[in-house]
């Protein structure tokens, strides 16, 4: 991925309140959605599932023409639970202010909003089923397990341990249960200075769902831990650049290494939040989240 310069402040006026600032970073322009103007329908969601949540808006915006334009984010937890706090962000000198009508989320992070007054209630909406390794097309280095991670010529990437803390935690989870299974020690994972080692492991900087198959492509890692539905998706897009296998040991469609996101009204939904909501929990939507690899959370 590319280097972007760092270009000071150009905005002609302050925000009137302090904001959360993203700098320029490109990738988090691929997660937001739509025009927020003229939007009656506002969803703010995390982001690993975007490709059915954009099928799932879309079958609902069918079936109600007259919400007319919906906006959304599918942002790391962390930009959208600030966003909703503070009312909006900037992304260099573009001031983005705009609340949601329904936050698609982890549960904890939902509850925290709860717990500020940003939301009443929220329940359980679809769930992940697993992890797996995303490789180039092929699998040229015959990567199939955690003990290939040992190996000089494999590089790792994996989400950010301080801006994507939800992803991360589930991916070295799975990978510390794997290696357990594999009775590897992997090493690298503890690097001594706290930093990731260069020459074994590449983080992310803010989006893994985005920049796990950059890092692939670009050639700066040779696998990356992936929930199985984003494989799945990257894999369907770019058929010419991606594989994805299951580690030894790795459990499909089990509670292991798995992830829940819940769903609720923000304030009181607006005009559209309850139809949204309700539209989200029928067999339509559950059937579009099982097409994309996710299956629907068990209250």
């Amino acid at each position: 991925m590319m280097a972007w310069l760092n270009w000071p402040d150009e905005q002609a006026t302050p925000a009137n309140r302090e904001l959360p600032r993203f700098g320029q970073y490109a990738a988090l322009h691929l997660d937001l959605h739509g025009d927020p103007l003229h939007a009656k329908l506002v969803v703010f969601s995390d982001g690993n599932h975007h490709m059915a949540l954009h099928d799932a808006l879309q079958a609902f915006a069918l079936a109600h023409p007259e919400v007319g334009e919906i906006f959304y984010t599918t942002t790391p937890p962390r930009i959208a639970t600030e966003m909703l706090r503070t009312g909006g962000l900037e992304i260099g000198n573009l001031r983005l202010c705009v609340t949601p009508h329904v936050v698609i989320s982890p549960p904890a992070v939902l509850a925290s909003l709860v717990d500020a007054g940003c939301m009443q209630a929220h329940r359980p909406f679809m769930r992940s089923r697993g992890v797996v390794m995303l490789v180039k097309n092929g699998n040229p280095k015959g990567i199939t397990g955690v003990a290939d991670l040992l190996r000089r010529d494999v590089r790792l990437f994996l989400s950010n341990p301080v801006t994507e803390k939800a992803s991360h935690q589930i991916y070295m989870d799975c990978l510390r249960r794997l290696a357990m299974h594999a009775r590897i020690d992997l090493d690298f994972l503890k690097h001594a200075s706290g930093l990731p080692d260069p020459e074994k492991l590449v983080y992310g900087e803010l989006i893994h769902h985005r920049e796990a198959p950059q890092a692939i492509v670009d050639e700066r890692a040779d696998a990356a831990m992936v929930f199985y539905h984003l494989a799945l998706r990257y894999q369907r897009i770019f058929p010419e650049h991606f594989d994805y296998v299951w580690p030894a040991g790795s459990l499909d469609d089990q509670a292991c290494d798995t992830s829940v996101f819940s769903c609720g009204l923000a304030g009181n939904g607006g005009e559209w939040g309850q139809a949204l909501l309700d539209f989200l929990f029928s067999d339509a939507v559950t059937k579009i989240y099982e097409h994309h690899g996710l299956s629907r959370a068990v209250p």
